[in-house]
């Protein structure tokens, strides 16, 4: 990506489009779970996940279950010691695509910074204009 011109910042058509952002990782419960994933490529057991990202039961297998239909965790359901046990795992396309959106997340960051720091050259609002 090349460096942004602080005189044209934000000014180029799309500029801060974003297109690279996921909408179904762009959710705050699973980011969490993503990034717990991410971090545990051989799993986490349903209940750890839980309690990793505060949710509760069903907030957990709702989210999960939308991250599994668009392919990005593997679910797991199996018994442990005659107990039954659900482990999560990220699949490699689910990897690649959330390091691809984190990776875009920091472009975002570092451009909001970049543009915070620039000065305005013209008015946001046009001149003459007054709240009704």
């Amino acid at each position: 990506m090349p460096p942004i011109d602080d005189r044209t910042a934000g000014t180029a058509p799309g500029r801060f489009a974003y297109d690279g952002l996921e909408r179904v990782f762009h959710e705050k419960a699973r980011l969490g779970i993503m990034t717990s994933l991410v971090s545990r490529p051989r799993g986490i057991a349903f209940a750890e996940l839980k309690e990793l990202c505060h949710l509760t039961d069903g907030n957990l297998s709702r989210h999960l279950q939308v991250l599994h239909d668009s392919g990005f965790v593997e679910i797991e359901k199996g018994l442990h010691r005659n107990r039954p046990l659900t482990v999560c795992r990220i699949t490699d396309d689910g990897r690649k695509r959330f390091l691809d959106y984190i990776n875009v997340l920091e472009s975002v960051v570092r451009d909001a910074l970049k543009a915070a720091r620039v000065e305005p050259t013209s008015p946001a609002i046009a001149e003459g204009w007054s709240p009704a």
